[in-house]
């Protein structure tokens, strides 16, 4: 679907009448982003963002005073709290390519002061699990500050290669970038996601060939969500 000026992005959620969120998360966009493209200023409030790039370079400026540039492996972070504005504008002359994620906040931090945050890729901590790359962008160990619970982490696996995921208690989705894997009965291949609730305890993840995945997990608020535009009540 089209988004800010000229944009394609693949989205998750929300789209009306299928899926608006999958509590506590609110918006999961893959997008592609070329010269020339990108969403000059726009106001947001009520949640979190994390735009990750898998190629390429964005810039962020916002009614903050934050002007900083992302790269291929880093990510940006904003809390809009009661109220932000701010642009996303491409700063390479390829494809900027990655994911932006939106997480809901809970009615209690709905009005907090609006903030923001870039981490390059290497401030990110990787970790090699039996021959699985696991980079985690928030939770853990990462230096991401979220409002929420929640993890999220980029994760490389070679050919029959097998992961385990702990999400007791958590909401999320598996969603695949290149290669194809299996979750249990369930096969799922590039540009699909496997969402789960929380009552699971672990993932059993296995790599039917060299996979690149995200994976994305939290506490859900179980509050009611009222999202329209760039909005979220």
């Amino acid at each position: 679907m089209a988004e800010g000026e000229g944009v394609e992005v693949s989205r998750l959620f929300p789209i009306s009448g299928v899926r608006m969120n999958h509590d506590p998360f609110v918006l999961f966009d893959h997008f592609a982003i070329e010269a020339g493209q990108g969403f000059p200023t726009h106001p947001h409030r009520g949640f979190e963002a994390i735009t990750y790039l898998f190629s390429g370079a964005m810039r962020h400026k916002d009614n903050l005073g934050n002007d900083s540039v992302i790269v291929e492996g880093g990510a940006q972070i904003f809390c809009a709290g009661r109220g932000i504005s701010h642009s996303e504008m491409p700063e390479s002359e390829g494809t900027t390519n990655g994911i932006q994620l939106w997480i809901n906040l809970a009615k209690k931090s709905k009005k907090m002061d609006p903030s923001y945050q870039s981490v390059d890729a290497d401030e990110l901590p990787i970790s090699d699990i039996n021959g699985v790359l696991i980079t985690t962008i928030a939770g853990g160990k990462s230096p991401v500050k979220l409002q929420n619970n929640a993890t999220y982490q980029s994760i490389r696996m070679g050919q029959n290669t097998n992961h385990e995921l702990s999400v007791a208690d958590m909401r999320g989705l598996v969603y695949v970038v290149s290669g194809e894997l299996r979750c249990g009965d369930e096969t799922v291949e590039a540009a699909q996601a496997l969402l789960f609730d929380d009552d699971n305890e672990t993932l059993s993840l296995h790599a039917l060939g060299d996979c690149h995945l995200m994976a994305l997990y939290g506490v859900p608020h179980n509050e009611p969500i009222t999202q329209y535009g760039p909005f979220v009540d």
